[in-house]
């Protein structure tokens, strides 16, 4: 027996997530018929689609432009740091062990998933760069193949960007295979203090 339409339709919605197959997708949708609460979903995604945006500057996401990050003149403006995500910004903010500029790449470079160079924020960066003003550029991408495929592209859309340019990738501390915004504190801060400058 099929499911009504109007939950049929719920379920194909969740099932469009990353990483949510049909059973997954499934048990949320019964979650949501069955919790009174869960059904705040619905106007939590339309009020973080309509209030939310992308900060001109970094690309990261923000409720004002430029984000509250590229507004603080306390931050160290000499070094900014790439990352694949705006969660990425967040583990690092959390770890309070950088104070200098960010760019949110919006993904990594991964063909089986559809990425590719077209759909990254690396033009921006480079822009950004030759603006001048940044001594270094910090290679933040997750320590896995799509992630270093990423910082290897950065790498060299930023080659001739900046004379004194010095590019670093974050020290190879950081467990293969994880992501920055499952990291504890003091593996950030290990990584950026042992950071391998690249040139």
């Amino acid at each position: 027996m099929a499911y009504p339409e109007p939950l049929e339709r719920l379920i194909e919605a969740f099932a469009r997530f990353p990483g949510v197959g049909r059973r997954t997708a499934e048990r949320l949708a019964f979650h949501v018929l069955r919790d009174p609460e869960a059904r705040q979903l619905a106007p939590a995604i339309e009020r973080a689609a309509t209030e939310t945006r992308r900060c001109s500057q970094c690309c990261n996401v923000a409720s004002a432009d430029p984000c509250a990050l590229c507004a603080d003149e306390e931050r160290d403006g000499t070094r900014i740091m790439v990352v694949e995500e705006p969660r990425d910004v967040e583990a690092v903010e959390r770890s309070g062990a950088f104070h200098g500029r960010y760019h949110v790449l919006m993904g990594s470079l991964n063909p089986a998933e559809g990425s590719r160079e077209r759909h990254l924020t690396v033009d921006g960066l480079v822009r950004r760069v030759r603006r001048g003003g940044f001594e270094e550029v910090i290679l933040g991408t997750d320590p896995d193949a799509e992630g270093e495929a990423t910082a290897l592209f950065v790498m060299e859309a930023l080659d001739g960007a900046g004379a004194k340019l010095r590019i670093s990738r974050l020290a190879r501390g950081l467990p293969a295979g994880s992501a920055l915004e499952y990291l504890h504190r003091g593996v950030i801060e290990d990584a950026l203090e042992g950071r391998v400058f690249l040139r």
